[in-house]
């Protein structure tokens, strides 16, 4: 077969990278026999996921290289911290998911090919929360 007579379809290309902290938290706005109102843990996972129309050299969305000043940001600021004493709102996985697109938007996108489409985090192997941002 010649490889070079396959047809490429149209359409975009979308990218996902995944980065890990250890961190603490409660959520006292819940009742206070609830479980999450009480201090503790989780090994979280957060992904982030990029989409672009087309590739820049070599082939890529983005480097993912690209993307380390995000690892760099949640082991700086996030990474074995309790979350409810850093962050200005209580870290739900929803609000923390949507915090972190803010951050990569405000600091990481304009020096990325791709946009941002998604972030992901995730609490533990069976719960996650996902922030899907708007095209803008």
């Amino acid at each position: 077969m010649d490889l070079g007579s396959v047809p490429l379809p149209p359409g975009g290309f979308t990218i996902g990278k995944k980065f890990a902290f250890e961190a603490g938290h409660r959520l006292p706005g819940l009742l206070p026999d609830h479980k999450c109102a009480r201090q503790h843990g989780h090994s979280y996972e957060v992904e982030v996921i990029l989409t672009a129309p087309t590739l820049e050299e070599p082939g890529f969305v983005t480097d993912f290289g690209a993307l380390a000043p995000f690892k760099e940001f949640l082991g700086t600021e996030l990474d074995h911290r309790n979350l409810h004493e850093v962050l200005p709102f209580e870290p739900t996985s929803e609000r923390l998911a949507q915090f972190l697109a803010g951050w990569f938007i405000q600091n990481l996108q304009p020096a990325v090919n791709g946009r941002l489409v998604a972030v992901l985090v995730r609490e533990t192997t069976s719960s996650w929360a996902r922030f899907d941002v708007e095209a803008q």
